[in-house]
């Protein structure tokens, strides 16, 4: 489909903008954030409200659209 930006929030004022392919799964988001906050990927959990977001998905299933914030946690 086409490069889309995803902004992660962590809620304590770290926020990762990354550019991922819309048909990348959920765990090539966690590794691409993961590669520039220099922690584990398997540690983050994303959400969205109460969804929290399984890493075997593709964005696009999840309609994760260009410029959407997600919110970032630790596990």
């Amino acid at each position: 489909m086409g490069l889309i930006e995803v902004i992660a929030n962590d809620r304590t004022g770290n926020k990762v903008r990354v550019k991922v392919d819309s048909e990348d799964t959920v765990e090539v988001l966690k590794k691409m954030i993961a590669a520039q906050m220099g922690t584990d990927w398997e540690k983050i959990v994303l959400k969205k409200w109460y969804t929290v977001f399984k890493n075997h998905i593709t964005l696009a299933d999840y309609e994760i659209h260009d410029g959407q914030s997600l919110e970032m946690y630790y596990s």
